[in-house]
């Protein structure tokens, strides 16, 4: 069995690690090494398990809320064109963000608090965009194989977050902002194209005749 790898690429796009890193800088200034280093296992062991929670329940709570797939994948593959524009733009993280959240986070971490999922992990790091690709990703895992690859995916994005994060201030020193936004723009080219694939699909299946004109 041949085990796709654009569903990987999905998810280092969305999820780019590396993007977060000045907000993990930021937001950990003031931890000792021993805060710094839970910060970062909680955060890549929530990334993690957000994907893995996605794929094996996302189509359960689809299926309990009434939402067709092809609506899902329309707005997932919307919700992903709207973080790609951002990362055209260089923007992100904060995008993902409101002022509330951001403004808790910098409260949590003036006082010595763990910061690791809230905003971190999310949804800096895997928010509604990402939740909404594992799922539809795991409604073409036919078979528990793939599925669990797709939980495996997990694996790997944790593992990518955790480096990135544990190498924050070398990354940082070594690439410069210019490094990182030239990186985030590369990502948001590559999503941009995935999301109107997304799209596309899900409106020939909610509109049959669109495939039959194409």
């Amino acid at each position: 069995m041949v085990i796709e790898l654009k569903p990987l690429v999905t998810l280092l796009a969305i999820v780019n690690p590396l993007a977060a890193v000045p907000f993990f800088i930021h937001y950990t200034q003031n931890f000792s090494r021993a805060q710094r280093r839970h910060t970062v296992f909680i955060s890549s062991f929530s990334a993690f398990m957000v994907i893995a929670v996605s794929a094996l329940l996302g189509l359960e709570i689809l299926s309990f809320f009434g939402i067709s797939l092809a609506s899902f994948q329309v707005g997932g593959g919307l919700l992903l064109m709207t973080s790609a524009l951002s990362m055209l733009n260089a923007q992100p993280a904060d995008s993902r963000s409101n002022p509330d959240e951001l403004r808790e986070a910098e409260e949590k971490s003036s006082i010595g608090s763990s910061i690791a999922v809230v905003p971190l992990t999310i949804p800096l790091l895997t928010g509604p965009a990402t939740m909404s690709t594992v799922v539809i990703y795991a409604d073409k895992a036919k078979g528990w194989l793939p599925q669990l690859t797709l939980v495996g995916y997990g694996v790997v994005i944790g593992l990518a977050t955790l480096l990135c994060f544990a190498l924050a201030e070398p990354i940082a020193k070594r690439l410069g902002k210019t490094g990182i936004n030239i990186m985030t723009r590369l990502m948001g080219l590559i999503l941009t194209a995935l999301s109107v694939e997304l799209i596309a699909e899900g409106l020939y299946k909610l509109f049959p005749i669109l495939s039959r004109a194409a």
